[in-house]
């Protein structure tokens, strides 16, 4: 457990949440006709957001990691 820290699991939950928003937004378009596109477009945005802060997280804590 010496190389888990807070860091890691940080990364590790927004990789399952990523997951899981995934699997979300797959059903969503899977349903698409019955769906409005403005629902569709707010899905993937926030997809999009989940996916966009777990790089910046995981950027962080290499940056953080050389030191």
């Amino acid at each position: 457990l010496s190389h888990v820290n807070a860091g890691v699991l940080k990364v590790k939950l927004a990789t399952a949440i990523i997951g899981i928003s995934s699997i979300h937004l797959l059903k969503t378009f899977i349903n698409a006709p019955s769906m409005d596109d403005k629902t569709l477009l707010w899905q993937t945005l926030i997809h999009l957001t989940f996916v966009i802060s777990a790089l910046a997280i995981a950027y962080t804590e290499k940056l953080l990691a050389k030191h």
